[in-house]
């Protein structure tokens, strides 16, 4: 729903050391600094994002939190996304 009709998702699987980290990169509109730390808040969605009521990455992230691990977010605006959920090789 981010990414523009035909382009491209990435996943990505990697070990990095003592953890395993599972990414997803879109090449969607991107998600401005300003925005990056609070779409992890509850109820908190970017503006013109249709859909959702902004509980998905809140509850996510505590899940990834609660196991010992955490999601990490690398964008910035025209650039896409990356969401990576970063949790403990077991």
């Amino acid at each position: 729903r981010h990414s523009p009709s035909g382009g491209t998702i990435a996943v990505v699987v990697e070990r990095r050391g003592a953890q395993v980290a599972a990414t997803v990169a879109d090449g969607g509109p991107g998600i401005a600094e300003a925005d990056q730390g609070r779409i992890f808040e509850r109820y908190e969605q970017i503006e013109d994002t249709p859909g959702g009521v902004g509980l998905g990455l809140a509850i996510s992230r505590r899940l990834a939190r609660s196991m010992g691990g955490d999601i990490e977010l690398a964008s910035a605006p025209g650039e896409g996304a990356r969401f990576t959920l970063v949790l403990p090789a077991a």
